[in-house]
């Protein structure tokens, strides 16, 4: 068995994402099983062996989930079987190994995910009027309106 690399682990209703924090990743393997098993490996820069494996909280769909090799880490997108927020990432109820992390970048709360798509909803109009773009003083151009100051000074 080779070394862990560190997981950072987010979720929304439908997926799980993980985040391999492995530069210059080789050899890249993931697979996944419908009833929650996952399992990485890849080879290092220094060509050091990096794996790990995972019994995942419930059961997911693997021919939905992605991967993505980018220079600094890979990126896991684990669709769930139910749509639904997991108590915690695995299965057991042990306290996660130390290389397994939150990723609060890419975190989501519930009720965070229903404010989300609530705005992401909302017309045209309203993101104009919101952003200011519906206002008769802006110009066409994106300037500001200033009013003609001799004008203004005669009268």
């Amino acid at each position: 068995m080779g070394r862990q690399p560190e997981v950072l682990w987010a979720q929304r209703s439908d997926k799980v994402y993980l985040t391999v924090s492995l530069p210059d990743a080789r050899d890249v393997s993931v697979e996944s099983e419908p009833q929650g098993a996952f399992r990485f490996s890849a080879v290092g820069a220094q060509g050091e062996h990096f794996d790990f494996s995972l019994e995942l909280y419930d059961s997911i769909v693997p021919e939905a989930s992605k991967t993505n090799i980018g220079m600094r880490n890979i990126i896991c997108s684990i669709k769930k079987e139910k749509k639904g927020w997991w108590k915690r990432l695995q299965k057991s109820e042990e306290k996660p190994a130390p290389y397994i992390k939150v990723d609060w970048n890419k975190w989501c709360d519930e009720d965070d995910e229903e404010s989300d798509i609530a705005e992401s909803l909302a017309s045209d109009d309203e993101n104009n009027e919101i952003n200011g773009m519906n206002d008769e003083s802006s110009d066409d151009d994106g300037l500001l309106y200033l009013p003609d100051l001799e004008k203004a000074r005669r009268n």
